[in-house]
């Protein structure tokens, strides 16, 4: 899918100063992720599996 294909959203902790945000579009197979302050470079994709995979490890590292 294209960035334009897509819907974009940022957290609502996200500053509005326009600062480093990370941008998130879903869909039912795929999760979207870019930086905000670069909205039509490249973006990553990746399955529902491999982002629960990516929060978990976040998760246990923050425990640490």
């Amino acid at each position: 899918m294209t960035n334009e294909q897509l819907t974009w959203f940022k957290s609502s902790y996200s500053g509005g100063e326009g600062g480093e945000c990370l941008e998130a579009a879903l869909t039912p197979a795929t999760i979207h992720l870019r930086d905000s302050k670069h909205p039509t470079g490249p973006h990553l994709t990746l399955s529902p599996a491999t982002w629960s995979a990516f929060l978990s490890g976040k998760l246990v590292s923050e425990r640490r």
